[in-house]
């Protein structure tokens, strides 16, 4: 893959993950989702990537991958977690979690304990909301500790994207315009637009993100 994927919600992120957030117990996850060549498959469009891309990042081949995505290779964990890594993910995203629910429901309902969860190296956590990135449109719950942004100059991307913010504050710029939003504000622009945002108070804030097309 290039040195950063095409795509992503925040440059900040391109730190990695926080130490130890790569780990999992293997114990506690049950066997892979059927639907894990799907999953990768959204995953690394959602990253802007290619198969051959991921193939260098990797050292896996296009085929091989295809075939993963396609449903018909079944990956082992070692290719797991080399793909992961490559999609800047845990190992633990391709696994079901423990759930009651009927494989149906499970493409349209995440229940607050099953949802997938980043935290990166600069504390930021992402928590995605929406229960797969095969649809146009993506939820997250974002949590910024204080003096955490998107980084120090402003970006653009492709798509649109609109947030909730849930608690705290957080500073945002679109283009020249600034604006300080409190607990209770929205906001929505198009992503072309540069724009950045940090959280310059003493407290986390908490946004929920709207982005299309998904770029997690």
């Amino acid at each position: 893959m290039s040195n950063k994927p095409k795509r992503f919600l925040r440059p900040s992120n391109f730190g990695g993950l926080a130490p130890g957030a790569e780990a999992v117990n293997l114990s506690e996850v049950i066997d892979p989702d059927p639907r894990v060549g799907r999953e990768i498959r959204d995953l690394r469009k959602a990253r802007g990537a290619t198969l051959t891309d991921l193939s260098n990042e990797t050292a896996l081949s296009p085929g091989y991958l295809s075939q993963i995505e396609n449903g018909k290779a079944v990956p082992s964990v070692k290719a797991l977690h080399t793909i992961s890594q490559a999609l800047g993910v845990t190992i633990s995203w391709f696994f079901s979690p423990q759930s009651g629910d009927s494989e149906t429901l499970r493409d349209f309902v995440v229940r607050a304990s099953n949802r997938r969860r980043l935290e990166f190296k600069n504390g930021i956590v992402d928590e995605l909301l929406s229960p797969n990135l095969s649809r146009k449109l993506e939820m997250l719950k974002c949590t910024f500790p204080p003096g955490t942004s998107s980084g120090r100059e402003p970006y653009q991307h492709e798509g649109e994207e609109a947030g909730l913010v849930i608690s705290g504050t957080l500073d945002l710029w679109i283009g020249d315009t600034h604006v300080e939003l409190s607990a209770g504000d929205s906001f929505a622009f198009e992503s072309h637009l540069p724009h950045r945002y940090e959280n310059r108070s003493d407290q986390d804030t908490i946004v929920v993100w709207s982005i299309t097309p998904p770029s997690y």
